[in-house]
């Protein structure tokens, strides 16, 4: 049995379009057999079948309905001739033709602007379906030499709309393409932005003719006729009752110096039917643009974890007199906490872990700033009066004025007799777990980076072998749970207790898993870093 064909007209004209699959499906999807972009048109709206030697059609669901003659059909066999209406007013009309029966000879629709336009809207399809990867400015310039072409305008200018909700300009051509600058490209902008926060079209017949003031610049360039077509996308759900989206992009805006066919109904309608077309493009190209930035941002992001996690030194540290290992979890791809070893000329053990205020990529950045300046003051100061090195990183912190970047901190200096000597600057005091009981370290003074001559002091408190020192970021005693409510000291000082006298990566470890508990179900709103020490006592001699 020969292909039957379908007749269709819509806001582009009538033409033909040949039932070549079984079944053969109807709607504003792309992936439809035949795509029709009118409003009333949903996603799959309609598909014929073949049912023996007759053609069947059948609604699938849609929005508005379908419609044989002048009923409501959910479906029905089809005759050479039946008229097929999707949706009420604003959906498009099929006519069916069996095989051997002539349809109109009015579809064909070959030359003119219509057919133009019949052309270039063929062509925004298949941008939509292979060409989402088209560039934006690509894509308005085709878009705008069409409406000149079809519309036989003088100039022609396309706004889009800013973050802000305000129309810009963004592209202006006169006829054979050529670009206008910016001196020639001068209009009204009550037209365009009236077109745009309505969302209909915007004809003016005669500007010579128009009473209100506002327009002098745009008649003083001769302008006669103006025609601006709102850049929208309407996106109907196929639920009933639920509101449509309207999506507004920007503006297409057409004139011209003589009275012509501008504000003819025709024109009208294909430039309407060409903005809608072109408003899916220029979404997609948009889509595809956000798309590459984000893609881009996240390899940035990645390369950025990845030389933060290189700048982190190993987890573990063995020495003959005290074991450390510390864990940092940014809450985000990169985060504000560090946490660093430092080897000292002198024969002491050096730890610092600090928290950068905010997150994200500043706060990495001021975090590698801090593990150089401690590597650095580790190097050439005397490690022996911590509070010293901590009040100079404040000044430098305070004199290249970083705005809203403090950082808590501590820093800590353990010698093989157990002498611990630190600062504590603005940061949660650490807990010292032993044999004398529980210790806090609190002894410093304010977070650095704000007062540039705060003071600073240190303390000295002494381990006794088999003491654990944890230190640890407010991302762990302020982790939230799915209630809301902290992890706080108390649950973290009994993960310390029940790890026992195990290695210390297992007190990390036992930190961990502690706080994942606590916060299942909820986001990490916060870095997470854990530190732990443990003191062996003075190593025996040649050690």
């Amino acid at each position: 049995m020969a292909a039957a064909r379908l007749q269709v007209r819509d806001a582009l004209g009538t033409w033909i379009r040949l039932i070549d699959n079984n079944p053969f499906t109807i709607g504003r999807r792309d992936t439809n057999h035949l795509q029709l972009g009118a409003p009333e048109v949903s996603r799959e709206h309609a598909e014929l079948v073949v049912d023996g030697e007759r053609y069947r059609v059948r609604d699938l669901h849609s929005r508005y309905g379908t419609f044989v003659g002048r009923e409501a059909i959910t479906e029905r066999q089809l005759c050479s001739g039946d008229r097929i209406r999707l949706g009420r007013e604003g959906g498009a009309e099929l006519v069916f033709f069996d095989e051997g029966d002539e349809p109109s000879p009015t579809a064909e629709i070959s030359s003119g602007g219509r057919g133009a336009l019949r052309r270039l809207s063929d062509l925004l399809v298949r941008l939509r379906r292979l060409g989402s990867d088209r560039l934006l400015d690509d894509v308005l310039v085709l878009v705008l030499d069409a409406a000149l072409e079809v519309s036989h305008a003088d100039r022609g200018f396309i706004m889009l709309a800013a973050p802000d909700g305000r129309l810009k300009f963004r592209l202006a051509r006169g006829p054979s393409g050529h670009m206008l600058t910016n001196s020639r490209f001068e209009t009204s902008e009550k037209f365009p932005e009236e077109a745009f926060l309505t969302g209909r079209t915007r004809v003016v017949d005669d500007l010579l003719e128009l009473e209100s003031s506002g327009h002098d610049t745009t008649r003083d360039l001769g302008i006669r006729q103006v025609i601006c077509v709102p850049l929208h996308v309407v996106r109907f759900f196929e639920a009933a009752g639920q509101p449509h989206e309207d999506r507004r992009l920007g503006v297409l805006y057409l004139d011209g110096q003589e009275k012509g066919s501008l504000a003819s109904e025709t024109t009208q309608s294909t430039l309407e039917a060409l903005a809608a077309e072109a408003s899916i493009a220029i979404e997609h190209a948009r889509m595809y643009r956000e798309t590459i930035e984000k893609a881009k941002l996240e390899h940035e992001l990645h390369v950025a974890a990845e030389i933060q996690r290189a700048l982190m030194p190993r987890s573990l540290v063995t020495l003959p007199y005290v074991d450390a290992a510390a864990v940092s979890i940014p809450c985000r791809a990169v985060g504000g906490d560090f946490f660093d070893y430092l080897r000292t000329p002198a024969p002491v053990f050096g730890f610092t872990l600090g928290d950068v205020a905010g997150k994200g990529p500043p706060a990495a950045l001021m975090s590698a700033m801090m593990q150089g300046m401690f590597a650095y003051a580790a190097r050439g100061q005397d490690t022996a009066d911590p509070a010293a090195i901590v009040a100079n990183i404040n000044q430098a912190l305070c004199q290249r004025e970083v705005e809203l970047r403090f950082v808590t901190l501590f820093f800590g200096v353990l010698a093989p007799d157990g002498r611990l000597c630190y600062c504590n600057a603005g940061h949660n005091p650490p807990f010292v777990v032993g044999e004398r009981g529980i210790r806090r370290l609190a002894a410093g003074g304010p977070v650095v980076g704000i007062l540039g001559h705060a003071t600073y002091e240190h303390a000295v408190v002494a381990l006794d072998p088999g003491d654990v020192v944890v230190v640890f970021s407010d991302g762990v005693s302020e982790a939230l749970g799915s209630n809301d409510e902290e992890f706080g000291d108390e649950r973290l000082l009994d993960a310390i207790q029940r790890a026992g006298p195990g290695d210390v990566q297992q007190v990390v470890g036992a930190i961990l898993d502690a706080v994942h508990t606590f916060t299942e179900g909820a986001v990490q709103s916060d870095d997470i870093t854990v530190m732990a020490l443990r003191y062996h006592g003075p190593p025996c001699p040649g050690a």
